[in-house]
């Protein structure tokens, strides 16, 4: 196990306290919080290496072309991707994803084409799809899920066709904390000619990701949810559909030569960069990186997990009090409902107590639906939080009942 304790005291923002409490910070499914190594990565970049990269010859502009592209070499092997080349900079999961949308999936869907998702999906793995089906003539079909939220593969193979171009599927659910079968769904798909996207954004920070083992064709995740700068992350595409694609960005870094009447591009993985990248966001996510692998990867799951099943025993314990999702095997957080409270008012009288945590449809709005939910609370947790934090949740919980039952009476 993680000695949490002493991993919190790399983290400036926790030592403090909100509403005159300290503060135990639950919602890093949202936002992770960030180092001391990654904001001081960060902060040296800009006190001695500022400058663009590619295009200058002079030393700042070679030592920070040396430290984004070095970032690069990071992601790809955190990944295990087969090269570099395959390793795209973007904003975030949301900007890989709909990068594959618009760049890859309108070029190859047609009309009667089936493109393959569930209803669990976050609104960036969803309305991408429902465009691309839209502009196309493609077919949206959902992979139904089982009564506790997980997926079935019986119910992938009979969601699966020879007309499908498209499946895309979240890794680890932001709401569920369900972590999907996605290497056996890529298999599916593959049979069937289909290519397999994967959405990272919540299983990059807790989980050794291997692309190569999964076999994804597309994967996507953000820097910010596994304690890099906000602002930056990476679409891992197999190389020889990354090729295929064209660019959806014009305009400088990403060209080779440019006429009066047409231009060409560069190669991978710099035809999809246009503009100045986001150099700074890079050198932090690689920081992250050495971090998140210096504590390990393996060591970080079974933390997370451990802390799931302490909080779904904890808080089974709270009288009316609904744990959405699978029981056993969540990674990272739990999702619930308290009484006929609604979340908002959960989270923010638990806030007054020093506690953050998520309230609202979390972007997953299809998925309250099946709920049959407006909303739900949700705490997440990361290498940081410790099993007194979700104690004080618990406590935090209890006084919020009993305030509404107080106000009721």
């Amino acid at each position: 196990m993680l000695n949490s304790a002493e991993l919190r005291e790399l983290f400036p923002i926790l030592h403090q306290e909100v509403n005159g409490h300290p503060l135990v910070y639950l919602d890093s499914a949202a936002t992770s919080q960030k180092p001391r190594p990654v904001i001081e990565a960060v902060s040296r970049y800009y006190e001695l290496d500022n400058s663009n990269v590619h295009r200058g010859v002079h030393t700042l502009g070679s030592r920070a072309t040396d430290a984004y592209e070095g970032a690069r070499d990071k992601v790809a092997a955190f990944l295990n991707a087969r090269s570099r080349e395959e390793i795209i900079f973007t904003r975030g999961t949301t900007t890989a994803l709909n990068l594959v949308a618009t760049s890859y999936a309108r070029e190859v869907c047609r009309e009667g084409d089936e493109i393959v998702i569930t209803p669990m999906e976050h609104h960036s793995n969803l309305i991408p799809w429902q465009q691309v089906a839209r502009k196309t003539g493609a077919t949206l079909k959902y992979i139904p899920l089982q009564e506790d939220g997980s997926i079935s593969l019986a119910d992938v193979e009979a969601t699966i066709t020879d007309r499908t171009k498209i499946v895309a599927v979240v890794y680890v659910s932001n709401v569920l904390g369900v972590t999907n079968p996605v290497k056996e769904i890529a298999a599916i798909a593959h049979r069937h000619g289909a290519k397999m996207v994967v959405d990272g954004a919540q299983s990059t920070p807790h989980m050794k990701v291997d692309v190569q083992d999964l076999d994804c064709d597309f994967y996507g995740f953000s820097g910010h949810k596994m304690c890099g700068p906000t602002g930056i992350g990476a679409l891992y595409g197999k190389k020889e559909l990354l090729e295929r694609m064209e660019p959806i960005e014009f305009g400088g870094e990403m060209i080779d030569r440019v006429d009066l009447y047409d231009s060409t591009f560069k190669d991978l993985p710099w035809k999809f960069e246009g503009g100045t990248p986001i150099i700074a966001g890079a050198v932090g996510l690689g920081a992250a990186i050495d971090f998140l692998q210096e504590i390990g990867l393996d060591r970080i799951l079974e933390h997370d997990r451990a802390l799931a099943a302490y909080a779904v025993e904890r808080l089974s314990q709270i009288d009316e009090l609904t744990i959405y999702g699978p029981r056993e095997g969540r990674t990272g957080l739990v999702t619930f409902n308290l009484a006929d409270i609604h979340a908002h008012d959960v989270a923010t009288v638990i806030d007054a107590e020093g506690i953050a945590i998520r309230a609202g449809h979390h972007c997953c709005q299809p998925l309250m639906r099946w709920l049959n939910v407006n909303a739900t609370a949700r705490a997440s947790f990361y290498l940081y939080n410790t099993e007194q934090d979700i104690d004080r949740l618990v406590d935090g919980l209890v006084k919020t009942k009993q305030f509404f039952a107080s106000i009721g009476d």
